[in-house]
């Protein structure tokens, strides 16, 4: 996505394209709480999706995020993942906050196909699937 493109947004009262990076982050900075890993010193959620637009800066915040989610799922032991926490007003176990978590970022993925596509970014997956195809099609000589 290129970096003029990361206050884009579809429509007044979405999320720009920057601010959708910026909440996942923020989901992977946050709910490791629920299972006992705080957030990073200063983290504060409230305002985190508005807190910058540098594409430079955006990157380096979300490959922090899931490092921090990766090290909060890999200090639990097996035995770990079958407590329980309150999600949402309901008991849930560890693991199913993981679960949750893995879903949220499916919902963001799709959402950023369709803001790139929205404006003529081809996923790297499909440009590649296409240049194939494009050289399948090419006559044998």
């Amino acid at each position: 996505m290129p970096a003029d493109k990361y206050t884009w947004r579809p429509s007044e009262g979405v999320r720009s394209i920057g601010e959708v990076y910026l909440h996942i982050a923020a989901a992977n900075f946050n709910l490791p709480h629920l299972i006992g890993t705080e957030p990073p010193a200063g983290f504060e959620v409230r305002g985190f999706e508005k807190s910058t637009t540098d594409k430079a800066k955006i990157i380096q915040t979300m490959k922090d995020s899931f490092a921090h989610y990766r090290g909060a799922v890999l200090g639990l032991s097996d035995a770990d993942v079958e407590k329980t926490v309150k999600l949402f007003g309901k008991d849930r176990t560890y693991r199913y906050v993981f679960f949750f978590c893995t879903g949220h970022w499916g919902e963001h993925l799709g959402q950023s196909i369709a803001y790139a596509r929205s404006n003529g970014v081809v996923p790297p997956w499909t440009e590649e699937q296409q240049r194939q195809q494009k050289q399948a099609q090419k006559p044998k000589s």
